[in-house]
């Protein structure tokens, strides 16, 4: 083995590690959310937890991805993994909700960063076009992996060690992989001073979370009507058209737009913001739908064989880039995603079973994992050499963006047409109108079910059943435009710029 494969060995390890620490973040604090909650209040703002860190993660992406095009992957994956373990350790001492959040955020923008950084410095450790499918594949599914073994991490930290560990156990492996990467990834500099676009920045984060904002808080803190909505969407366009602007005469522009004069580019991002759509409406209501309207027990049953056959769609679509074009394979994806979607709009409480993990086995596995791996090759070789970094951040941009969009108005839509469905039917169950109100909240049917009577939980679980259904409705939408999209993708395939990329 050369040397320099045994430094990429140390520089691959280092960047599993900081993708695992930071992948399974999310999901082992929403398995300790009531265990924090027991222990320093603040269940009002218990979402807040989660939001502040995709909003610090999302508004972040873009402008860590091109700081790592004009000053180096190494020095920003390894700013960025300092602030996340600075925000991890800071969580772990957190004394109330208010700090917790604010702790989360600073999480959130170290988090910004590695993802992007993490493929962009893997892209450009070999020419190879095996090399990078199947390790692009191997990275993806350690992301989905995450996502299971997350809750269960996090259910143990917090019954056996306290629910600060869950922050706390970051800090090992976030150094391990720091001091590896300092001392196994050599870079080359440029000798050009770069410019910095801080009016682009500036704009770029005050339009992500106004918009990310507004699509958080309509319909649940505020009317869609209300003057929050409206002005927090107003200031998104007004400050929109500002980027706009400031970037088409900037030097070094954060988001270069000539990057999307590249038809793979475009198709390849509006298919991440619809799978991100897809795929976070559907890990919302899921869980929902099988404790409330199937009777299970927990939501494992259902969500365990969807990551896992996402994991196994990641790594097997990764290989296949060097035999099929990023379209095909694109394509492909969609299409399940539109089948799928059909699919999940006429599951009932009848489904059996055995139906309902085959479902979730070509949903995971077919649907939302190749576009885990694909995506980041479809973009990353479409583009020249010094747009790495800023394309592989748009692939987390767009599937993060669509997650808060299509989580908002599947949300709306179940909302609105389970508060019509109750409304209709609530007189023929014996439901007061009083009472009505209360009951809308779908949490009072997992939180409370026994204070309920059976015929009235049995007519609101159907009537939630029925309004999942109509909310899948807007996953079938996204994944036909996401269909259409790749279409208009050129048909590239990874041999395609082998070349370009290179150690």
């Amino acid at each position: 083995m050369s040397r320099s494969e045994k430094r990429n060995r140390f520089i691959i390890l280092a960047m599993a590690l900081g993708l695992l620490m930071s992948s399974l973040d999310n999901t082992i604090t929403s398995a300790a959310i009531s265990h924090m909650i027991k222990d320093i209040g603040g269940f009002e703002s218990m979402s807040w937890v989660f939001t502040s860190y995709v909003l610090a993660a999302t508004s972040t992406m873009l402008i860590f991805g091109k700081m790592s095009d004009l000053f180096g992957r190494k020095l920003f994956y390894l700013l960025g993994i300092t602030i996340f373990l600075i925000g991890s350790a800071l969580c772990g001492v957190a004394q109330s909700i208010e700090q917790l959040i604010a702790f989360r955020a600073l999480q959130g923008i170290g988090s910004g960063a590695l993802f992007p950084i993490t493929f962009t410095i893997l892209f450009t450790l070999s020419s190879d076009p095996k090399y990078s499918a199947r390790i692009s594949g191997v990275f993806a599914g350690i992301f989905g992996l995450s996502s299971i073994a997350g809750p269960q991490v996090g259910t143990l930290l917090s019954d056996y060690l306290g629910w600060r560990w869950c922050f706390y156990v970051n800090v090992p492996i976030g150094l391990l992989s720091l001091f590896t990467l300092l001392f196994s990834l050599k870079e080359s500099r440029s000798h050009t001073k770069p410019k910095i676009d801080y009016w682009g920045t500036a704009t770029l984060i005050v339009a992500c979370i106004a918009v990310m904002l507004a699509l958080e808080w309509g319909g649940k803190a505020y009317e869609w009507s209300s003057w929050q909505i409206i002005s927090l969407f107003a200031l998104a366009g007004i400050v929109g058209i500002a980027f706009i602007l400031v970037e088409r005469h900037a030097q070094e522009p954060i988001l270069p737009f000539q990057i999307f004069q590249n038809r793979m580019v475009v198709a390849t991002c509006i298919a991440c913001l619809s799978q991100g759509a897809i795929m976070f409406a559907a890990i919302t209501y899921l869980p929902i739908f099988a404790v409330v309207v199937l009777g299970y027990p927990n939501s494992n049953s259902v969500l365990t064989p969807l990551m896992l056959s996402l994991t196994g769609g990641a790594v097997v679509f990764g290989m296949l880039q060097t035999k099929f074009s990023f379209r095909a394979l694109m394509a492909f994806s969609m299409l399940a995603c539109v089948v799928s979607s059909i699919l999940l709009m006429y599951v009932s409480t009848g489904i059996s079973f055995f139906y309902l993990t085959l479902l979730m086995i070509l949903f995971g596995f077919a649907a939302i994992g190749p576009l885990m791996s694909v995506a980041q090759n479809a973009i990353v070789h479409s583009v020249d050499k010094p747009y790495i970094g800023i394309s592989s951040s748009i692939v987390g941009f767009c599937r993060n963006l669509g997650g808060v969009l299509g989580a908002s108005i599947t949300a709306a839509v179940v909302n609105q047409n389970y508060a019509s469905i109750v409304s209709t039917g609530a007189s023929l169950h014996g439901i007061s109108s009083e009472k009505v109100a209360y009951l809308l909240n779908p949490e009072v049917l997992m939180r409370e079910p026994l204070k309920i009577e059976p015929s009235v939980h049995s007519f609101l679980s159907d009537s939630l059943g029925s309004a999942i259904n109509h909310g899948y409705i807007v996953g079938l939408i996204f994944a036909v435009i996401g269909f259409f999209s790749v279409l208009y993708a050129g048909p590239g395939k990874l041999e395609r710029h082998q070349k370009s990329v290179e150690s």
